[in-house]
């Protein structure tokens, strides 16, 4: 079915005007179709992190995928920004991780020891770092409670929220 009017192109006339009904339908379907797009973007699904210091920081997540342990970094936060670090849905309840605050120093770590490098990363497994020539540190676990979607946010350590630095 063609919506777009027809243009009469040899009377060189302008289209004619839709008819009432028309008119009242493309008015009901565009909030309908506003209401549609803005609920399949509250529809996505990530581990987001935020920001709520006034520093940059870095993050180091690591998480177990059906071949193992798994460690990545490093995504870098601006001041007050939040990004999504794994995009979808997901698939793990537990993820783990590891930032640090590059410009006032301390970091937000906890017990779990995986592998970690100065520069970008994956590294597979989390054994023997130090022998594989990676560095050692704690991450903290964050149970996500098998929901498809999930915020942390890293604060100052005088302000209460999840993640404190050391």
């Amino acid at each position: 079915m063609n919506l777009r009017p027809e243009r009469d192109e040899a009377a060189g006339s302008a289209p004619p005007r839709p008819r009432v009904g028309a008119r009242i339908l493309r008015r009901r379907a565009l909030p309908v179709l506003a209401l549609a797009l803005l609920a399949a973007g509250e529809a996505r699904a990530d581990l987001r992190l935020c920001n709520m210091t006034g520093s940059r920081v870095g993050v180091a997540l690591g998480y177990r995928d059906a071949q193992g342990w798994v460690t990545e970094g490093w995504w870098n936060l601006a001041p007050r920004a939040c990004e999504a670090i794994l995009k979808g849905s997901l698939a793990a309840r537990y993820y783990y991780l590891y930032a640090v605050d590059y410009d006032r120093g301390g970091e937000w770590s906890g017990r779990s020891l995986m592998c970690t490098r100065d520069r970008e990363f994956t590294i597979r497994g989390v054994e023997d770092c130090l022998a594989r020539g990676f560095d050692r540190n704690g991450f903290f676990e964050i149970d996500t409670g098998q929901q498809k979607t999930w915020t942390v946010q890293l604060t100052d350590p005088n302000r209460p929220a999840g993640g404190q630095p050391r």
